[in-house]
């Protein structure tokens, strides 16, 4: 069976299971549907973003207690009386309201890390929960009943039937934007969220604004799960938004696999449909009394996370037999109109300058009044002995990180201050000693972060899959930029595939993709083969000659001495020599330094 058949199919069958299961199935599929949409914002923010939250349930509870409140007080305030009794306009309130309790509860904890992150989401949730019992106005402990049925097109949707259509319709949406959202530039920037953030920010991401996005979109699903929760029970009390179902709802995900779409409505199934098979099962063979169920099912998660720990969706798709497993390949549409290149600074013109850059940490001095320029047209490599400081030379020179005393300029700008976002649009870019790419991730979309400035499209276009003019401009340049460093019968195979040495020279093509007039290379023709290294010296070359300013940091002098034009040495943490490259191999502290010692 084809696969494209098989959301028809999907579809077809929502429609009909009305129509011909029972009550009880019914109302097992509405929690399925209602649970999958919180998970479905766990994905993107613990599976894809790397941010683990115990509140979703809080945010629920949010959406709950905002319609109950606005459609069965009777004395409303001024105000709000324009929204009484219609459960419509209490979503449009109780979306408004959880954008702006997300947006400030994520200024807070998102810039937290380790377990402070986590322990952030525990200490608001609880919170939440607390105010949903404290506050008489929505009803206390006891709740609040009497809520209206959600009518839709002059249909009242008063029974589990008629809702099951509202609520699956939403999440097929839900779903729907949310893989549109991943798969586009912005959902580049928030994959590389999740062990790229360094990279990402060299790139020109910008990380916090991403973690954002996606705390906020978690935030929203919740809180509109949370309002179907309250139409279709016509009931809330605060239990159903309390931290253990926060707990349970990062169990739904990790069960069908954090990572994944459909891992959200598997692990939601799967978790909903065992709950209740034990509930039924273990009175039977154990008693009625205590929650044995309970025990049963952590024992039961423990013992699948040791089996999957991926989840089980990917491990019921690894089962499939390959002929039935259809290679993902975006489509590239070659004419599709090209980028704008920037103007490269004139042949001499000073690039990048360094004036007596000391870095310490503590008692230890890294740097020492260091100072090195670099000229459009120019190789400058940066050599000196293991420890020489170079590494941390690169991240002064990059904005990576900041100079303890002394200045960088790049273009005639001072980079005090700046970020290496900012420096990023400015027109430098740089690869990194420790190769840092998203080894899941296609070899194209890696190299298409690196255009990501070169884009203005944001969420809510690539939501609503709108910006497709644009994606095609970006993954074009990027296959471009491949196929010039070699790399273009590699476009669709996962980056973590290729070998180091093919990984290195991809980091290339991902800073070429940024169109810079300044190259930051770190030790690029390390895991090079000799073929290889001539290829690249090539490219550099090539690159040299319309004007791009390059500096790198290499061990290989046999490629160095052939390819550069000046050369400075490092040794702990001051420069030493600087010249020519016929001048460096005849320099007496250089030879006994570096090229005739030991490394």
């Amino acid at each position: 069976m084809k696969s494209r058949y098989l959301p028809v199919i999907a579809l077809l069958l929502l429609v009909l299971a009305p129509l011909v299961l029972p009550t009880f199935q019914i109302t097992l599929l509405n929690y399925i549907g209602l649970y999958t949409l919180v998970v479905l914002g766990l994905v993107l923010l613990t599976g894809v973003g790397g941010m683990t939250s115990f509140g979703q349930a809080a945010f629920v509870g949010l959406g709950a207690y905002t319609s109950a409140y606005l459609t069965t007080t009777a004395q409303l305030p001024e105000w709000l009386q324009w929204a009484a009794g219609s459960p419509w306009l209490a979503l449009l309130i109780g979306l408004v309201l959880t954008a702006v309790v997300a947006l400030l509860l994520g200024a807070m904890t998102l810039r937290l890390s380790g377990h402070y992150l986590p322990l952030g989401t525990i200490a608001w949730g609880i919170s939440l929960y607390y105010v949903f019992g404290t506050l008489t106005s929505l009803g206390g402990h006891t709740g609040v009943s009497g809520l209206p049925s959600v009518e839709l097109f002059g249909i009242v949707l008063d029974k589990g039937e008629k809702m099951f259509y509202l609520i699956w319709a939403i999440l097929v949406v839900a779903i729907v934007i949310t893989r549109n959202l991943l798969n586009s530039r912005e959902g580049r920037a928030i994959r590389a969220l999740k062990g790229g953030q360094l990279m990402a920010e060299a790139m020109g991401v910008n990380t916090f604004r991403s973690k954002l996005v996606i705390f906020l979109i978690s935030a929203l699903f919740a809180s509109l799960s949370g309002w179907l929760y309250a139409h279709t029970q016509r009931f809330v009390n605060p239990t159903p938004f309390g931290l253990s179902m926060g707990i349970d709802y990062l169990f739904m995900a990790l069960i069908g696999g954090v990572a994944t779409v459909w891992g959200a409505l598997l692990g939601a199934g799967i978790l909903t449909m065992l709950k209740q098979w034990l509930q039924d099962l273990l009175p039977i063979l154990f008693g009625s009394d205590g929650q044995y169920e309970t025990i049963v099912f952590g024992l039961l998660i423990v013992l699948m996370m040791q089996k999957a720990p991926g989840g089980l969706f990917p491990m019921l798709s690894s089962l499939v037999p390959a002929r039935f497993r259809q290679r993902k390949e975006i489509s590239i549409n070659s004419n599709a109109e090209s980028l704008p290149r920037r103007e490269l600074p004139k042949s001499g013109q000073l690039i990048l300058e360094a004036c007596e850059v000391t870095r310490r940490f503590g008692g230890l001095v890294a740097n020492n009044n260091m100072s090195l320029q670099v000229h459009a047209g120019e190789i400058v490599a940066l050599i000196g002995p293991n420890g020489a400081g170079k590494s941390t030379m690169f991240n002064q020179l990059s904005a990576v990180d900041t100079p303890s005393d002394g200045e960088v300029k790049f273009l005639g700008q001072s980079l005090k201050g700046k970020t290496s976002r900012e420096v990023a649009s400015m027109g430098m870019s740089r690869t990194f000693q420790h190769v840092k790419l998203l080894p899941t991730m296609s070899v194209l979309e890696n190299v298409a972060i690196g255009a990501h400035l070169r884009g203005n499209k944001g969420v809510l276009s690539s939501a609503l899959h709108m910006e497709r003019e644009e994606e095609q401009r970006l993954l074009k340049e990027a296959a471009y930029q491949l196929e010039r460093v070699g790399l273009g019968e590699y476009l669709h195979e996962e980056a973590g595939s290729l070998a180091l040495g093919q990984q290195r020279i991809l980091e290339i093509a991902r800073a070429l993709c940024s169109d810079p007039c300044l190259l930051l290379l770190d030790e690029p023709a390390a895991g090079l083969r000799y073929l290889e290294k001539q290829a690249l010296g090539d490219l550099l070359r090539k690159l040299r000659s319309e004007g791009m300013a390059i500096l790198l940091v290499e061990h290989d002098m046999d490629f160095v001495m052939g390819l550069v034009d000046r050369i400075v040495v490092m040794e702990f943490g001051e420069k030493i020599a600087e010249g020519l490259p016929v001048e460096i191999q005849t320099n007496p502290r250089v030879l006994e330094a570096y090229l005739g010692g030991a490394e």
